[in-house]
C-alpha cells in the first residue's frame, strides 16, 4: 500500500490510464505526420472561432473553443508520436506523465475545467461566467501554448518518439 499522498495520486492516475489502455481509448498506433497536421489544421480552426465568438461577446464559447484548440495541438503531438487517446483526462495526464511537460500539464488540466465550467454549468440569470478580460487572456494563453507545443513537435527527434513510446509500455 502506497504510504503518502503522492505515490496514492501515482497509483490512481496509473491505474486510471492502464484502464484506458485496457478499453482501448489509449493506445499505440503508427506515427502518422498527416493525421499530426491535420489536428494542428483542426487547432488553427479552434482557435479562430475562439476569436470570432470573442469578438461577438460569446465568452464561455470562446473559452471552450480555445480549450479545444489546445486538446487538437495535444492531438497533433500524439500522433506525430503514434499514440492514440479518446480520453481528454487521459491526454492531460499523458502531458505530464509521458512527456514530462509540466507547464503545458498544469496549463492543460486548467484549461480542460474552465471549459467544463463554461460548457456544462448554467451561470446565474443576466451574468457571464468568465468576463472579457479573462476571456481575452485565455485566447492569448492558447495561442501562446499552440505556438510552444508545436516548436517542441517540431523538435523531437526519432529518437525521443521511440523512448516515449517505450515509456508508454510501461505505462
Amino acid at each position: 500500500m502506497p504510504s503518502s499522498k503522492a505515490e496514492r495520486i501515482i497509483m490512481k492516475r496509473s491505474s486510471f490510464l492502464n484502464k484506458l489502455k485496457a478499453e482501448e481509448s489509449l493506445k499505440l498506433v503508427e506515427p502518422s505526420g498527416e493525421i499530426s497536421k491535420s489536428y494542428l489544421i483542426k487547432s488553427d480552426k479552434c482557435i479562430q472561432v475562439a476569436r470570432l465568438a470573442y469578438d461577438a461577446g460569446i465568452y464561455e464559447n470562446a473559452v471552450s473553443e480555445a480549450y479545444y484548440s489546445i486538446y487538437n495541438a495535444v492531438m497533433s503531438l500524439f500522433f506525430k508520436c503514434g499514440i492514440k487517446c479518446e480520453n481528454h483526462s487521459g491526454a492531460v495526464l499523458l502531458i505530464k506523465e509521458l512527456f514530462k511537460l509540466e507547464s503545458f500539464y498544469l496549463i492543460f488540466s486548467e484549461f480542460k475545467k474552465d471549459r467544463i465550467d463554461n460548457q456544462y454549468y448554467v451561470p446565474i440569470l443576466d451574468t457571464e461566467p468568465i468576463n472579457k478580460e479573462k476571456c481575452n487572456e485565455r485566447i492569448r494563453i492558447a495561442q501562446r501554448f499552440n505556438a510552444e507545443l508545436r516548436a517542441y513537435s517540431g523538435k523531437i527527434t526519432i529518437q525521443e518518439i521511440n523512448n516515449i513510446r517505450k515509456k508508454f509500455e510501461e505505462l
